[in-house]
């Protein structure tokens, strides 16, 4: 019930917004009131307080609103609370923010990595995000959960991308292992994922020994040739 009350409601003021071709101020009005109901309790149980009238209710939103908010916000605010629905008002302006980002192509995604992005990085994942969605905008929320290990979660309204090392991993021991039977029996599947990640290791490895070899053998000729001029130096 009540998500059909913030439908209705919500439908109301979007259309409301978009025959005023008043989408774009009403949208930033609603972000507003959303903060000031968050941020003050005391309204909020004013509005909601069973044994206080309509008209009282109606008229310190008026105090309070009137001259500051636009005449579509306040009709709004007015027939939400005459109809007595005013207990669904963060229901009703969350569904319209929501209504107003699809409209207007906004993305909403939340970033997961193992360790803080740069702001390269961030600006990288946000260019290729642009590129594969059909989002005009995004709004990011980036935060970090060492246990992913590496790579990215995002989370686009309800999908989910995981290409973190930690689901890679899992994936790899239920296919190891997929009966959950702990025999350890491979796949071929699975085999070839581990070979790929262990050849991966082992190359990585190898360069990593050459330029440590390298880099001593460097060491060593200069050492060598700062020997000859310092014994040349003292003839």
């Amino acid at each position: 019930m009540a998500k059909l009350v913030s439908k209705v409601y919500g439908d109301a003021l979007f259309e409301a917004a978009m025959e005023r071709d008043m989408l774009s101020p009403v949208y930033e009005e609603v972000q507003s009131l959303q903060t000031i109901l968050m941020e003050n309790a005391d309204l909020v149980q004013f509005l909601n307080h069973p044994q206080i009238i309509k008209e009282e209710k109606l008229k310190v939103v008026e105090n309070i609103f009137k001259g500051r908010a636009s005449d579509d916000l306040m009709g709004f605010l007015e027939t939400v609370i005459e109809k007595g629905r005013q207990k669904e008002l963060p229901k009703i302006l969350d569904y319209f923010v929501n209504r107003v980002k699809e409209y207007k192509k906004i993305g909403i995604v939340t970033v997961i990595s193992a360790v803080e992005l740069s702001a390269e990085q961030k600006a990288h994942t946000e260019a290729k995000l642009l590129e594969t969605t059909a989002f005009v905008s995004l709004e990011v929320t980036y935060s970090v959960d060492p246990a992913i290990l590496g790579g990215l979660v995002i989370r686009i309204g309800d999908r989910v991308v995981d290409s973190s090392i930690r689901t890679r991993l899992g994936e790899i021991r239920s296919w190891r292992d997929p009966g959950g039977s702990g025999t350890g029996n491979s796949s071929p599947a699975a085999e070839i994922i581990l070979n790929s990640y262990v050849m991966k290791w082992k190359r990585k490895k190898v360069q990593t020994s050459n330029e440590f070899k390298t880099r001593r053998d460097q060491l060593g000729h200069q050492r060598a040739d700062r020997k000859i001029f310092d014994e040349a130096g003292s003839l």
